[in-house]
């Protein structure tokens, strides 16, 4: 009986991811690439992510073993007034019903290259100009 408590401890370490995933939504668009050149290009959204990889759900299957390039949409700001964008680059480990499984090669935050116009607190009131 011991040996088998053993092999289901063993069976339980080897599913542990070695990244932590976290349950997010949010937008994104894809290029797929096939020998260095863009093959195809479209959105979806993620499903979950993480530093190690993302699961994300697209209109269709994508090819396992092909390299991909993400682009999510963060819905934070940077500073307040920048949008920001989170490119992964990576391959398709798996992709079926459950969703389409990227494993990260290299992620970085980038600015969308737009500001959002932040009001400051001055802004639309008389200043009294009494000392």
């Amino acid at each position: 009986m011991a040996a088998g408590k053993l092999t289901s401890v063993a069976a339980f370490r080897s599913e542990q991811r070695a990244h932590q995933r976290y349950p997010i939504i949010f937008d994104l668009d894809y290029k797929l690439f096939r020998r260095g050149r863009v093959e195809h290009q479209g959105s979806g959204r993620t499903l979950n992510i993480g530093s190690g990889g993302v699961l994300l759900e697209t209109e269709g299957a994508l090819p396992s073993g092909h390299s991909i390039e993400l682009v999510i949409h963060w819905p934070f700001l940077l500073e307040g007034v920048c949008p920001l964008k989170l490119v992964m680059r990576g391959r398709i480990v798996r992709s079926d019903a459950k969703g389409v499984a990227v494993q990260a090669k290299h992620h970085e935050f980038r600015t969308a290259g737009a500001r959002v116009r932040k009001n400051k607190p001055s802004e639309g009131r008389v200043r009294s100009m009494a000392g």
